[in-house]
């Protein structure tokens, strides 16, 4: 049987007793916007995270949207952040009419580069924005002491990264703000589109829960600019609760999965991934080839699905092109090279040692 690269049936299967109580209780209550499930969602999902507070909002991108609102940035200024994530922070810093200025990854875990971070911070950066790539955490306790030097806010992009710990801090509790995705793929997945911010600073997360609602200060008086229409549903909200129980679990079950190919995988043409620690929500288990599209190839000849996360880097996006480019050697190597295999709670052992088994196979 064919192997695929996520199968959400399987991954939703086993909530849905839970799933449909979830709406038939919001259905029953008769109130979809801004209600109980999303109040409880909220205290819930913050004290997962180990923070004061949590905002529900419409969308991921949203959420770093609004973050980057909610700690000063405006139009003209500047945000550090990395390109090798699909534009997603592009998109956010440009909504706000902000400049991206981009810093070159680790060639390990393809994280924000601390030293890199450092060359590119200048006084018109007002902001890092720092990915959790694949779900692993960031070097955050090298990236905060760089940030905090100049003055400059860090936020957080956790949307692979539900439940990564390092220490006693999850993803999300290091910055000013952390940013959520709860997109149907994510370790903590919504049936439909949601996010959230996480925050520390009561004044940060009234910040957020002003733009999501159009700005406003009060009803139909808006306080703030660059406010919008972006609410978590409560239908939703009820559902990341069904689901949110048993984010630990369905992480360790990714982790055996990543462990799985970097103990197995031994092909010479074949870069596996590092081992998953607490600190990585293994979200996607990616590993590295200079003939990745051969490999890919092999896979589906096989059966086995894969995606490519993320093809093209975002200085080489029309969108995305910055006027004070900085060389990224690491980043541009790695977009032409990673290869994500299949890594989903529901995986059986046996399509883990098939997938291993057709790598080791592969005759480039």
């Amino acid at each position: 049987m064919p192997i695929p690269f996520n199968d959400l049936r399987r991954v939703t299967g086993p909530h849905a007793t839970a799933l449909s109580a979830a709406f038939a209780r919001v259905l029953e209550r008769g109130v979809f916007v801004l209600g109980e499930e999303v109040a409880n969602f909220e205290r819930e999902f913050a004290a997962y995270c180990g923070v004061p507070h949590c905002a529900g909002v419409a969308s991921g991108s949203d959420a770093i949207e609004l973050a980057l609102r909610a700690v000063g940035v405006a139009a003209g200024d500047e945000v550090a952040t990395v390109a090798n994530a699909a534009m997603y922070s592009t998109l956010a810093i440009r909504a706000i009419g902000a400049l991206p200025r981009y810093v070159d990854v680790d060639d390990t875990d393809l994280l924000m580069s601390p030293p890199a971070l450092a060359a590119r911070l200048r006084p018109a950066v007002r902001a890092v924005l720092v990915t959790h790539l694949y779900g692993r955490l960031a070097p955050m306790e090298d990236i905060l002491p760089i940030a905090a030097a100049r003055g400059v806010p860090v936020v957080e992009d956790c949307a692979q990264a539900h439940g990564a710990t390092r220490a006693t801090l999850r993803a999300g509790a290091y910055g000013a703000a952390g940013c959520f995705s709860f997109y149907p793929t994510k370790n903590l997945g919504a049936l439909g589109d949601g996010g959230a911010v996480v925050a520390r600073d009561a004044a940060v997360d009234a910040r957020v829960r002003s733009l999501r609602q159009y700005g406003w200060a009060a009803k139909y008086h808006v306080g703030q600019a660059g406010g919008r229409n972006s609410r978590l549903d409560e239908l939703q909200a009820a559902f990341l609760r069904a689901r949110l129980e048993s984010l630990d679990a369905e992480n360790a079950q990714r982790r055996a999965i990543v462990d799985a190919y970097a103990e197995g995988i031994s092909h010479p043409a074949i870069r596996p991934p590092r081992r998953a620690g607490a600190d990585c929500a293994a979200h996607l288990a990616v590993v590295r080839s200079p003939q990745r599209d051969a490999l890919r190839r092999h896979l589906a000849e096989h059966g086995i699905g894969s995606e490519v996360h993320f093809p093209v880097p975002d200085h080489r996006q029309p969108g995305g092109a910055e006027a004070d480019p900085a060389p990224l050697p690491v980043t541009e190597r790695a977009c032409g090279e990673v290869l994500s295999l299949p890594c989903f709670p529901g995986l059986t052992d046996d399509e883990v040692a098939a997938v291993v088994s057709a790598c080791n196979g592969w005759t480039p």
